[in-house]
């Protein structure tokens, strides 16, 4: 596998984001708005700029050749990496003004949503769209819960990826083509750098960024089955093999910037980019941003965390159908751009994510994306707890907090513990 790994790319630093929200009533919904306001469609996500709005701005260009008896409306709410737009979404939700769709994460996130009543069963979308043979087997497990499914992918990122400058790599004589075997050979990579002079070889960032650090040395340490296993309560989160595992995640931690608790991810590429730091692990989202403008194909090469290989760890952006959501109708019209070929198409080639179908044509994405769609065939497939697809919001809002005291203190027995009362509830 790491021979589609080790092509190389520029990437672009910045990504905004964005929650899009609006308010719109079906024909026959009674709101006295008359005709235009009768045809909204209010989609909810927190997409902004860079290819995440490019990726929107594909779907709606779609949905308003597919869906021409309705109209597209967004509202903004920004920043958080999507916390800002949970916590609008949840406000709305409490007060019964759904949107007529929203974004969440595909799996266990969307946990809350179904136990609370707030989010209808789509099954009968999944036949009538043909998304039952359309995506495959393994996404469909993971979305379904007690034989329903609640939402539909509209595409599926990795989260397990290191971005590394090979230009600083190979001052402390490191091949960067290539990824360190184990989370010990690459911390043995990390004080190379260091000794040459790399203050930070570790880039990171505050909140879901370190998060996401922890589960790839997690995953590496334990291995697929038993990582995933920490979320079903088949995995003692309080063993002695979690407690060596993060103690590595620690050790890894003390080769990040001092500021990370300060900053956010697209920071902590620019870290990179400038030639400051050799690493940084970041969902591949940041593929998306590679502008051979901005910086040369040469200034970046990729591969899975060290240890994972063989291993996709992934999350899907989804999208539902709101419990008394107005204009439902309108709102069935968007789910089916959102699963269909050409939705996909149009929103993938753009994200750098890659489309959750099966059918798609590999030749019409870019070469990033042709790489992890072969993964995403060959790989174990492995859920992602800081992107929703092995964790509830509740749990993850407890593991964030645990990752906010951890990143100051570095105590390890405080944080098993944080870790093991936010795996109960699940």
């Amino acid at each position: 596998m790491r021979g589609g790994w080790s092509k190389t790319f520029a990437v672009m630093g910045a990504v905004g984001l964005l929650a899009v929200s609006a308010c719109g009533n079906s024909d026959d919904s009674g709101s006295g708005d008359g005709g235009t306001a009768s045809k909204d469609v209010t989609v909810f996500t927190w997409w902004a700029d860079g290819g995440e709005k490019a990726g929107l701005d594909g779907l709606v260009s779609v949905f308003n050749t597919e869906c021409k008896d309705f109209k597209f409306v967004n509202s903004a709410v920004a920043g958080g990496a999507g916390s800002n737009a949970k916590q609008v979404l949840a406000n709305d939700l409490a007060a019964n003004k759904p949107p007529s769709t929203f974004q969440a994460h595909a799996g266990a996130e969307l946990g809350d949503y179904i136990k609370n009543g707030q989010v209808d069963d789509v099954s009968q979308q999944f036949k009538d769209f043909g998304l039952d043979q359309a995506f495959p087997k393994s996404l469909i497990d993971n979305l379904t819960v007690d034989g329903k499914i609640y939402s539909v992918p509209a595409n599926v990122h990795r989260a397990n990826v290191v971005w590394a400058n090979p230009t600083v790599l190979k001052r402390a004589g490191i091949d960067g083509t290539k990824a360190p075997a184990s989370v010990d050979a690459w911390i043995a990579d990390m004080e190379k750098l260091k000794a040459a002079g790399v203050k930070a070889p570790l880039a990171t960032s505050k909140g879901f960024a370190e998060e996401m650090v922890m589960e790839a040395v997690l995953l590496a340490e334990l291995g697929p089955d038993k990582f995933t296993g920490l979320w079903k309560g088949e995995t003692d989160m309080a063993g002695a093999d979690v407690t060596a595992a993060l103690e590595k995640f620690k050790k890894v931690l003390s080769y990040s910037n001092a500021d990370r608790e300060a900053i956010d991810w697209p920071d902590a590429l620019q870290y990179v980019n400038k030639g400051q730091s050799a690493y940084t692990l970041m969902g591949d989202w940041v593929a998306a941003q590679q502008l051979a403008d901005k910086v040369p194909d040469s200034a970046y090469t990729y591969w899975p965390a060290p240890g994972t290989e063989g291993n996709f760890q992934y999350l899907a952006d989804s999208f539902t159908l709101p419990t008394g959501a107005q204009n439902p109708e309108g709102s069935k019209c968007w789910l089916k751009v959102v699963g269909s070929a050409e939705g996909q198409k149009a929103f993938n080639t753009k994200k750098g994510s890659i489309p959750a179908r099966s059918d798609a044509v590999a030749t019409d994405y870019p070469k990033y994306q042709q790489a992890a769609m072969a993964d995403w065939k060959s790989n174990k497939i492995v859920p992602s707890c800081a992107h929703g697809a092995a964790c509830t919001l509740g749990q993850n809002d407890s593991i964030l907090s645990a990752m906010g005291q951890f990143s100051s203190g570095m105590d390890v027995a405080t944080l098993q513990k944080a870790l093991v009362a936010a795996a109960k509830p699940n």
